[in-house]
């Protein structure tokens, strides 16, 4: 649940607000989702539901009608968690948010406990006997469990890691493989400490989102590019066999984080705030126009669905170069598994797909279909 929204700025009087947190639906997910925020830290302002008038109360909270909660206040803006299990009155509330210009992610979010509920449900009602194993391996995880994006047991193995502080350049940072990898100087002690763990968890060698195995290893001497490096762990691992590493990140936030990482590879290293795509202009380039026939054995690209506008601005890279080795992610959208084997093999790429499957979530009120399941990445060789 993202409720790092709460601060928003007051276009009228030039000033920051605070914003009060309501849940749009005073039943059973309402009710559930007010104690998924409870534990977050999150307080409840209201509850909102059509049958206010009935209603009154939730958990001890007012319950209000839409047209209450929107009374507009030149201090205190709402932000609101749809937590409806009805589809379609999901999308009317969204129409309603959207006439009274509330934004999605600014104003209003989906409470993810729905897609849970219904991802669990939709496995646990399959005839498991009937099922391939690794469909059957999911079953058994949510006979035990309530959900994980990466449903398999192996992510109960990690505990949180040991943050330490770097007085000199004010950011916290944890030793991975004895090396520093370093977090964003916004970030808490707590909110490092969960990323790492979660970095972990998608590294496991049973994961569906694992980078390297067997015969995807990157080589002495090396020249690899990390796309959507964020923190750079992959990257951070290979740095002394690597000859030329090229960090692409466009997120500000990273790349204090990741120019302090790679401190001691100053002279090997170039970090790139650019989006690779299949375009070149302003902020954007493509892989082909950067490098312009100059050498790349490995690619690991993570960018958040824009990776086949990577494939396409890299037709040259892909058609012309030999020893190339490339993992890419495919669980950002849906058919993107089947979509980029097709990019890769029409370059006569051999290819495969990490083991098992990743369970990503959309939005509650957009499509989400069956079965749900995706696979977290493609590795591609020749």
């Amino acid at each position: 649940m993202s409720l790092d929204n709460k601060i928003a700025f007051n276009e009228a009087g030039g000033e920051s607000c605070q914003k009060e947190i309501y849940i749009w639906g005073a039943g059973h997910y309402g009710v559930l989702t007010a104690f998924d925020c409870e534990q977050e830290g999150a307080k409840i302002k209201a509850f909102i539901d059509i049958n206010a008038n009935e209603i009154k109360t939730r958990l001890g909270l007012p319950v209000l009608t839409p047209e209450q909660a929107l009374i507009n206040n030149a201090t205190i803006k709402p932000y609101i968690i749809v937590s409806v299990e009805n589809q379609n009155a999901a999308c009317k509330i969204t129409e309603f948010l959207q006439k009274n210009r509330l934004k999605e992610n600014e104003d209003y979010e989906y409470s993810e406990l729905i897609s849970w509920v219904r991802i669990r449900n939709y496995f646990l009602q399959l005839d498991k006997q009937s099922q391939p194993e690794e469909i059957k391996e999911i079953i058994d995880f949510f006979h035990k469990n309530l959900f994980s994006i990466f449903p398999y047991e192996f992510i109960h193995k990690y505990e949180l890691p040991k943050v330490l502080y770097d007085n000199d350049c004010k950011m916290h940072y944890i030793l991975h493989k004895s090396k520093k990898l370093y977090m964003p100087s916004v970030w808490s002690e707590n909110e490092c400490a969960n990323y790492y763990k979660g970095l972990c968890i998608e590294q496991d060698v049973d994961s569906p989102h694992r980078y390297e195995v067997e015969n995807y290893m990157v080589k002495e001497g090396d020249v690899i590019a990390d796309i959507g490096a964020a923190e750079g762990i992959w990257a951070l691992e290979n740095a002394e066999k690597a000859s030329k590493i090229y960090l692409f990140e466009c997120e500000g936030k990273w790349i204090e984080a990741l120019q302090k990482t790679f401190e001691p590879y100053n002279e090997k290293v170039e970090i790139i705030n650019k989006f690779i795509s299949n375009v070149t202009e302003k902020n954007e380039v493509t892989f082909d126009n950067f490098f312009n026939g100059h050498k790349i054995n490995f690619v690991k690209a993570d960018i958040e669905g824009t990776e086949r506008e990577f494939l396409q601005g890299a037709k040259n890279i892909l058609q012309n170069q030999n020893d190339i080795k490339l993992l890419i992610c495919t669980y950002h959208k849906e058919n993107d598994e089947i979509a980029l084997k097709e990019m890769l093999e029409k370059y006569d790429f051999s290819t495969e797909y990490s083991k098992g499957y990743m369970l990503f979530l959309y939005s509650y009120g957009k499509e989400l279909k069956e079965p749900y399941i995706r696979r977290g990445l493609i590795r591609a060789k020749k």
